[in-house]
């Protein structure tokens, strides 16, 4: 026998969205919204102990099942609405702004989804004891709503058969997980009337997706406001947010804990020798008429880990992005060197420009190209170009991926992709055509190289001394 959670739509849809920034539906809802709502109506009816006791055996199970239909997303018209909590500035011509016809108006989209069927089910292998199964019943029918406070739902728990009840399957996305009560219970508690939640946890299994693309476990990050510098100095501002995410380990009170995976170094403040957090830009390149500008960053796990599962990341992440409620978004605000003003990025929503996509520089790919130019891993001894495919050879390897023939392995001053800039300037070129890289790879070699590696290879392929710096990032080359 299974746990089973069957909630039903009562007006036979589903308003709510995948994020606070996304216009997508989210339907299936998430293990992880559904046990939200079971915590407010626990707190409604009272914070009773053993409906507390039943929550916490709930968040330590395994992800469980989510069986629903398919569904039909809803149009969804921008609506000019008032953003909460607006408070005027000290400015006395701001005041009259705190009147409700005079407050200014934030676009909003209401993703509204239509199940098939109304009737969808939480599926958990173990059942607890028949006290703890009665306590989420009796939290459950006091759950009115899922997602918008529109979406009226009637929720039961009960023991069922996981194969006989509902069909088909949905993958999961995001999971409950132990401590996640507590989590709720504590952004409650900082803000009552309008409390921050995070996301919970993703889930560590990966479904293959039909194109047989590897997962993107990649946090995108958009430029939103200040100017972006040039990609020759993108390493710069790679290196620029790796401080900034330390700096949110130590707001978050977590900077004696800075995992090595993150900062790159071990406890005794020398360069680690195991795989680590890479920051890389993501730029106008690839494409007709690209121009190589960089539109965003992204934040690449080394690979068999994910975002989340790495310690702390998402505490320190929110404290380094606080929450804007006028946009609905997490803000990273980057200051200092190489920056002549600040810059602020966000985590980017469902849809979002083809240039800031994961894809190309994750599906498997035979032939791959750099973006930005590899810093060879040594100091050349015959400068020639058979060293040269020789030392990206070794570099491949290193990373992990499989060794090509270095026959195969074309290098030189130009990228193959459109709009990457050269690896080395011109003669008579300003100083500014130059890349910048971090004084430890000053001496260092800088090429731009084309892989043929024999088979199909899964990005994303990262190589070279710079490869945590966003230096030595290739493309997959070709349709």
């Amino acid at each position: 026998m299974s746990l089973v959670l069957e909630i039903e739509y009562l007006t036979g849809v589903c308003r709510a969205a995948r994020g606070p920034a996304s216009d997508e539906p989210d339907w299936p809802p998430q293990p992880d919204r559904v046990f939200s709502a079971l915590v407010s109506a626990w707190a409604a009816r009272g914070e009773r102990g053993n409906e507390r006791a039943a929550l916490e055996w709930l968040e330590a199970q395994a992800p469980p099942a989510v069986h629903a239909s398919g569904h039909v997303a809803r149009t969804a018209p921008d609506v000019f609405v008032p953003p909460n909590d607006f408070k005027a500035s000290k400015a006395e011509k701001t005041y009259i702004k705190v009147m409700p016809e005079r407050r200014p108006r934030q676009p909003r989209r209401f993703p509204v989804a239509r199940p098939d069927d109304p009737v969808m089910a939480l599926i958990w292998e173990d059942e607890p004891e028949s006290s703890l199964c009665a306590a989420l019943d009796a939290v459950a029918r006091d759950v009115g709503y899922l997602g918008h406070s529109a979406s009226l739902v009637r929720c039961r728990f009960f023991r069922g058969d996981a194969g006989t009840h509902f069909q088909p399957e949905t993958p999961l996305r995001r999971r409950i997980y132990p401590g996640r009560l507590s989590e709720l219970e504590a952004a409650h508690r900082a803000d009552p009337v309008r409390p921050d939640i995070s996301p919970g946890a993703s889930v560590p299994a990966f479904t293959p997706s039909p194109t047989g693309s590897p997962p993107s476990d990649w946090l995108v990050l958009e430029a939103v406001d200040g100017d972006v510098p040039d990609i020759r100095a993108a390493a710069l501002v790679c290196r620029a947010l790796r401080r900034a995410l330390m700096s949110g380990y130590r707001r978050a009170g977590l900077g004696d804990a800075i995992p090595e995976i993150v900062s790159g170094h071990t406890t005794d403040r020398m360069p680690t020798r195991q795989p680590h957090l890479a920051i890389v830009p993501l730029a106008f390149a690839g494409f007709r008429h690209a121009d190589g500008r960089v539109l965003g960053f992204a934040l690449v796990p080394p690979s068999g880990t994910e975002l989340l599962d790495i310690p702390g990341l998402l505490h320190a992440f929110e404290r380094l992005a606080p929450f804007d409620r006028g946009t609905e978004h997490r803000v990273v605000k980057l200051m200092g060197a190489p920056l002549l003003a600040p810059l602020c990025l966000a985590p980017t929503g469902t849809r979002t420009r083809r240039s800031l996509s994961p894809e190309p520089y994750l599906r498997p790919a035979r032939v791959w190209a750099s973006v930005t130019p590899i810093v060879l891993d040594r100091h050349l001894k015959r400068n020639g170009e058979g060293e040269i495919r020789d030392i990206i050879a070794d570099a491949c390897e290193r990373a992990g991926l499989p060794r090509p023939d270095p026959d195969r392995v074309h290098a030189g001053k130009r990228s193959a992709i459109e709009g990457a800039p050269s690896a080395r300037p011109s003669a008579g070129a300003p100083p500014w055509t130059r890349w910048k890289v971090p004084k430890s790879l000053a001496t260092r070699s800088l090429v731009h190289a084309v892989i043929d590696f024999g088979c199909e290879t899964n990005g994303p392929v990262l190589l070279g001394a710079g490869r945590f710096t966003g230096l030595g990032l290739c493309r997959r080359l070709g349709s």
